[in-house]
C-alpha cells in the first residue's frame, strides 16, 4: 500500500515524511482491517513529527482522525462486518486491567497505545484496529466532514467537560484550528458566550462566522470576564491570559498533548478558587458522545482536503496556522 512514513523525526520544513510503497497490513483476532478513505491533520502529528512526543515505534505512519471501511475481518469481530463505515482516533488500545481502566479513567491507562504513535496510522491507504476502538460514523457527516470529529472534535468536547462550563456561561477558547472550531459550536449549542483569542484576522472572522460572540487577540481585554477558558494552543504563556480575565472560581483547561512551559504565576492570578487543569487523551465514551451530539446539532467542519502525497506541506502549513478550520488529507 501507498503510505506517507515517518523514519526520524525532525522539523515538517524538512519535510521528514517518506511517500512508499510498505506493506499492506493483515487484521488478527478481534482486529478490522479499513481501507481508508480520509486521515485529519492534527497539532498532536506535527508534534510527533518533530519529535516532541516520544515515539516508541520507528519507523511510523502517523495519523488519527480515520474515517474508512471495512474490508476484511479477524477471527472473533462481532460489531462490525465488510463495507461498515467507521472512524479510528487517537485512542487506539487500552489494557482493561490497571487500576486507571478499572476506575473508568482508560484515558490514563498505563499501557495505552495510541494511533499514529505506538501503532502505524491514517497517512496510508489501510489501517488495522482492535474493533473495541472503532465507532460508526453517523450518516449525517461525509468522510471530509467527519475526519476532524475523530480528534479535534473528541478533545474539545473532553475539554469542554473538564473545564465545568455550564449553560449560558462566559468561555474562553486560545487558539482556533480544527478544535477550537468545533467546540465552539458545542458552546453554542449549550447557549455558551464564547469568546475566541488567535491572532490571525481570518481564523478571527471564522470563529465570528460560527456564532462568536466575540473574537481578538490573547492580550486584548473582553467585553466582560470569562468564567472558563480553553488553552489550544501549545503556548504556556496563555494560561496567564486566561487567568487575568477569568472570575472568581473560574477554570482553565489545557486541551494540548504538548505546551511550552508555563511562566511563573502571581499568585493573585490564581487566588478565589481559580482551577488549572490538563486535559489527556480521551475515552471511548467520549467518542461516542461526541459523534452521537455532533450529528444532532450538526456540527458544521470547516475543511481544506491536501493528497496524502502532500502531507509535508499540509503540515507546514498547518505549523504556520495557514489552514482555515481542519486540514484532511484524501486517500482514495
Amino acid at each position: 500500500m501507498k503510505a506517507e512514513v515517518l523514519k526520524q523525526p525532525n522539523s515538517v520544513e524538512k519535510s521528514p515524511l517518506n511517500f512508499a510503497e510498505v506493506d499492506t497490513p493483515t487484521p488478527g483476532a478481534n482486529q478490522i482491517r479499513i481501507a481508508i478513505s480520509v486521515c485529519g491533520l492534527c497539532h498532536t502529528d506535527l508534534h510527533t513529527v518533530e519529535g516532541e512526543i516520544a515515539l516508541p515505534k520507528l519507523p511510523i505512519i502517523p495519523g488519527h482522525q480515520i474515517v474508512g471501511v471495512v474490508d476484511q475481518v479477524g477471527q472473533g469481530v462481532m460489531s462490525f462486518r465488510v463495507g461498515d463505515r467507521v472512524g479510528v482516533p487517537w485512542l487506539n488500545w487500552t489494557d482493561g486491567t490497571c487500576d486507571f481502566c478499572k476506575r473508568e479513567q482508560e484515558n490514563l491507562c498505563d499501557n495505552a497505545r495510541f494511533t499514529g504513535q505506538h501503532v502505524d496510522g491514517g497517512y496510508a491507504e489501510y489501517t488495522i484496529v482492535d474493533e473495541r476502538f472503532a465507532y460508526r460514523i453517523p450518516d449525517v457527516f461525509s468522510d471530509v466532514q467527519a475526519a476532524p470529529l475523530l480528534c479535534g472534535g473528541v478533545i474539545g468536547y473532553r475539554a469542554l467537560r473538564l473545564s465545568d462550563v455550564k449553560p449560558g456561561e462566559r468561555i474562553g477558547l486560545y487558539g482556533f484550528g480544527n478544535s477550537a472550531h468545533i467546540a465552539l459550536q458545542f458552546a453554542r449549542h449549550w447557549n455558551c458566550e464564547v469568546y475566541v483569542f488567535t491572532r490571525g484576522k481570518e481564523h478571527q472572522e471564522l470563529a465570528r462566522q460560527l456564532g462568536a460572540a466575540w473574537a481578538g487577540r490573547s492580550e486584548d481585554a473582553p467585553p466582560k470576564q470569562i468564567d472558563r477558558a480553553i488553552i489550544f494552543a501549545p503556548v504556556g504563556n496563555l494560561v496567564i491570559d486566561a487567568l487575568r480575565v477569568m472570575r472568581k472560581g473560574g477554570t482553565v483547561a489545557l486541551a494540548g498533548i504538548y505546551s511550552t512551559p508555563i511562566p511563573s504565576i502571581d499568585y493573585d492570578l490564581l487566588y478565589h478558587e481559580r482551577t488549572i487543569r490538563s486535559v489527556a487523551n480521551s475515552t471511548r465514551q467520549d467518542a461516542e458522545e461526541l459523534l452521537k451530539v455532533a450529528a444532532e446539532i450538526p456540527v458544521q467542519t470547516q475543511v481544506e482536503i491536501f493528497p496524502l502525497q502532500d502531507a509535508n506541506r499540509a503540515l507546514q502549513l498547518l505549523k504556520a496556522s495557514k489552514i482555515r478550520g481542519a486540514g484532511v488529507l484524501l486517500i482514495r
